[in-house]
């Protein structure tokens, strides 16, 4: 049985089988060495990128019922025409399949060419095939800047413990390895850290899953002085000192 020159639509399911089989055509496969110029050794060729199918298909769109054509093949070309020009017009990815061989790639459509002769109504018809590999999901968000400039910023970092390294605080901690300084407060929790103020380095803090991370524990009194604490210098004696107002007292207590 001849082979079949498949296209599908994977998003539609749609499918078009050729209605004859082409009489040849030519597949690449492998990968293509890169070449490169070391200043000892010389050319020194290295493996490349996987080559993408580039090829084209020469086949024809009979408007007669030959032998030769596959079974059930229609004899209007213009309707195996038409779905082939939506599908390089729209840029559609499609599987082309090609029965009885490990062939099976993406591919899209560069723009077709046909034409007709001998007063048949066939068409002779050139499909460009153009292989094609998706590009990797972006992983990172990017933001806009006061200036216009758009700048990326970084993947949060994953681990399971991190020792504090001087000049570490917990927010930046936090930044680092969930994206969000303000989670301070779940993480000291989740550290049984009194004050989330107060670390020091060398301490190994467990770093839970985003989900996981307890709710912050409400200040102490002690903690909430540390953060009303307002100190200033004298200016005669140039001595700092310590100045809780009344109000602030009242709303730590």
């Amino acid at each position: 049985m001849a082979r079949q020159f498949i296209f599908k639509d994977t998003e539609t399911g749609r499918e078009l089988v050729l209605p004859v089989t082409p009489g040849s055509y030519d597949v690449e496969h492998g990968r293509k060495a890169a070449g490169i110029t070391m200043q000892e050794s010389g050319d020194v060729n290295l493996p490349g990128p996987a080559v993408l199918l580039d090829t084209e298909l020469t086949c024809l769109l009979p408007a007669q019922g030959y032998p030769f054509n596959q079974p059930g093949a229609g004899t209007n070309p213009w309707v195996y025409l038409e779905q082939l020009e939506k599908w390089s017009d729209a840029g559609t990815v499609l599987r082309f399949v090609v029965s009885g061989t490990p062939v099976n790639a993406a591919v899209l459509l560069d723009p077709i060419r046909y034409r007709e002769q001998d007063g048949t109504g066939d068409l002779y018809c050139t499909i460009p095939l153009r292989g094609y590999r998706a590009l990797a999901a972006e992983t990172t968000e990017s933001r806009q800047t006061g200036n216009g400039a758009r700048t990326v910023e970084a993947e949060p970092e994953r681990a399971e413990t991190y020792t504090v390294a001087a000049g570490d605080t917990l927010s930046a901690i936090c930044r680092r390895f969930y994206g969000d300084a303000t989670l301070y407060g779940r993480l000291a929790a989740a550290n049984g850290i009194a004050n989330p103020n107060l670390i020091h380095p060398g301490q190994v803090l467990r770093l839970p899953a985003r989900e996981e991370l307890p709710a912050a524990a409400t200040p102490s009194r002690s903690q909430k002085a540390a953060a009303a604490t307002v100190y200033g210098r004298d200016p005669e004696t140039g001595k700092s000192y310590l100045n809780l107002s009344r109000d602030k007292l009242l709303e730590i207590m």
